[in-house]
């Protein structure tokens, strides 16, 4: 049973004009390529998250240092001290000939150990560091720096697993202090 319901505005329909239904308009010109770069943006956001996220579970990236803009604390420092019990290996890593043998010769008359002198593995190093493999060298690492002015001491461990807890590395700053 049909009805014939009275004729109003909402029964006129400009020509040209395609709808399906009484509340859709035309699609506008360009809504699939809007929609396609929504959702490549979707998939590179979404993406990205997945592999910070493999990353982060993998512990491959450290969250937990200070950004560069933070102010550093003071960090406290062991007293330099000479430990008779603990050899030095100096490693020379620079073209210098006979910079580890000088090096040595310093360490020797401040009365630290030497146990070793030879060339390091690579010949370009720049800056002289004292590496020590644990905690408890600190003090020793740094009574070996301050026989030789201007080295950093730095904690690695790795020195320590190959059966060297102290290492002087030198670079080319140690060599042009010589006047090399």
């Amino acid at each position: 049973m049909a009805q014939n319901y009275p004729r109003d505005r909402f029964d006129s329909i400009p020509h040209g004009i395609e709808r399906v239904g009484a509340h859709r308009a035309p699609q506008r010109r360009g809504a699939r390529w809007v929609a396609l770069g929504w959702a490549a943006l979707a998939t590179a956001v979404l993406t990205g998250a997945g592999i910070a996220g493999v990353v982060i579970v993998n512990d491959r990236v450290d969250f937990s240092e200070a950004s560069p803009s933070s102010t550093p604390s003071p960090v406290a420092t062991a007293e330099p001290t000479v430990a008779p019990d603990v050899p030095v290996t100096v490693l020379n890593g620079t073209a210098t000939e006979g910079l580890a043998a000088t090096a040595g010769e310093t360490l020797t008359a401040a009365g630290i150990p030497v146990s070793a002198m030879a060339n390091a593995s690579e010949s370009d190093l720049t800056e002289t560091v004292v590496y020590y493999a644990t905690a408890d060298l600190e003090g020793a690492a740094r009574g070996v720096a301050q026989a030789v002015p201007g080295t950093d001491v730095r904690l690695d461990a790795k020195f320590g697993e190959i059966g060297t807890p102290l290492v002087l590395v030198l670079g080319s700053d140690f060599a042009e202090g010589l006047g090399g």
